[in-house]
């Protein structure tokens, strides 16, 4: 949405991550995802008196990692703390966290745009350990009100979670996205998580608020809590700004809550007040000593840094424009681009086979190359690119079977088809260009799949113009 001019939006993230190690974050239970409930516990992670915890080495790496990547300053000495609340989830009665002193103090995250990089500030990067998964019955929410009953399953309880925290940086919900998305993707090439919002790997606290135009200082934010869908992000943030707004106009208070979004009615409704810091009374956890990483060790770990998502998609948008360099990075299908430019292809036809087109063994790539250059049948492709998935191919298989591009042959289907369908064709002269993927469509049937889509595309847009 377009914000009123009078009115600026402010969004800060707290991105949770699920860390890909073996192990829990304080005890030796396996992780698991889909396991049976309740079947990955130990008296470590159910909070059994005397049982005490162990930090994951494995976890604490993958953390300094990750703030490397983020330019974020690596403590020396990072001490783990408790945070004290109560909810059936957390058997302790404490979560296991950092506060004071985390593993990945103040960093940057670089954010590029059309009109150049827009600085994120990180405020930290933290290591703590997951609750449970709390699932609530009955009724028609999912949510803990209107349920029947809640179950809880522990085998999620104690999972090395990483919490990155953003400045309140972010100026759009658009905005918000794109950096959730390239947040991601380094999360992935890292290799630290899957960082997969549909299993709950990655879910995001969203914080929003909103001033006039010019003013300084931050109004009281709602904290939108476990988003796990790019879309309900985005559109949750432009319902709290369009929430917000309003109640500023009319007089009203708006106070520091805690909301849930609701999708069908595209509102937002408060869940809780919202707690502050001192609500938690924070403590260092007496049972674990201090973190205090060897300069070695984070050197080693630098050198695992590769060049960044940011940086390719800067490079790569002088070749191909810089929306299609952001998707074709964000979604991590630039390396079959690459491989495809590689051997030959020109970069736009590459990134547009990396979009569309499936996985592919890596020395499929010179095959591949040939076949999409020589003008095969749409059956032709996919039959190669299905078995360029699951073992060598050879091109000379499939470079036979071409296109049929001879204009002369194709014209009279291009009418045929025009002619059967007027109103998509007055629909496409109004200016909706959409529409000509449909026709597209139409004379692939046509033709059975063998029609050169390059071609028919320029036959259709000429005889559509003219009319």
């Amino acid at each position: 949405m377009t914000a009123p001019p009078e009115w600026e939006l402010v969004v800060g993230l707290e991105v949770h991550v699920h860390l890909k190690t073996r192990t829990k974050m304080f005890c030796r239970c396996a992780l698991e995802y889909g396991a049976a409930e309740n079947t990955h516990t130990c008296p470590v992670c159910l909070a059994h008196p005397g049982a005490l915890p162990v930090p994951n080495a494995r976890a604490i790496e993958m953390t300094i990692l990750l703030g490397l990547a983020l330019d974020c300053e690596i403590a020396e000495r990072a001490v783990f703390a408790r945070k004290n609340y109560f909810y059936p989830d957390l058997p302790k009665g404490y979560q296991i966290s950092q506060y004071e002193a985390p593993l990945c103090g103040p960093g940057r995250f670089l954010l590029p745009t059309e009109e150049g990089d827009r600085e994120i500030g990180i405020v930290r990067a933290h290591l703590e350990e997951d609750a449970a998964k709390t699932v609530h019955a009955g009724g028609t929410t999912g949510r803990s009100v209107g349920a029947d009953y809640s179950l809880v399953d522990f085998n999620r309880g104690g999972t090395p979670l990483l919490e990155i925290v953003s400045a309140p940086d972010l100026r759009s919900a658009d905005e918000a996205m794109s950096y959730l998305r390239l947040l991601r993707q380094t999360i992935r090439e890292l290799d630290v998580s899957d960082a997969d919002m549909e299993k709950g790997t990655l879910r995001a606290d969203v914080n929003v608020s909103v001033r006039r135009a010019g003013e300084e200082g931050f109004r009281p934010r709602w904290e939108i809590k476990n988003m796990n869908s790019f879309r309900f992000i985005g559109r949750a943030i432009d319902a709290a700004f369009r929430q917000q707004v309003a109640a500023h106009e009319a007089g009203e208070e708006v106070a520091q809550s805690t909301y849930d979004y609701d999708d069908t009615t595209d509102r937002l409704t408060v869940h809780r007040s919202k707690e502050e810091a001192d609500d938690y009374r924070y403590f260092p956890e007496p049972d674990l000593v201090p973190v205090e990483p060897p300069a070695e060790l984070v050197e080693r770990l630098r050198g695992q840094v590769r060049e960044q998502p940011g940086d390719r998609i800067r490079r790569l948008a002088g070749k191909l424009g810089f929306a299609s360099a952001e998707e074709l990075v964000v979604t991590g299908n630039e390396w079959k681009a690459e491989a495809l430019a590689a051997e030959g292809l020109e970069w736009k036809t590459a990134a547009a086979v990396a979009m569309n087109r499936g996985d592919f063994l890596p020395e499929n790539a010179p095959a591949l190359a040939r076949i999409v250059d020589a003008n095969l049948t749409r059956e032709a492709l996919d039959e190669a690119f299905a078995a360029a998935a699951d073992g060598p191919i050879d091109p000379e298989d499939y470079l036979l079977r071409t296109a049929l591009g001879d204009e002369d042959a194709l014209a009279p289907v291009i009418e045929a088809v025009i002619a059967a369908h007027p109103e998509q064709a007055e629909t496409y002269r109004g200016g909706k260009e959409g529409v000509l993927g449909f026709f597209v469509g139409q004379v692939m049937r046509e033709t059975q799949g063998k029609a050169d889509p390059k071609v028919v595309n320029q036959l259709l847009r000429e005889k559509l113009q003219r009319g």
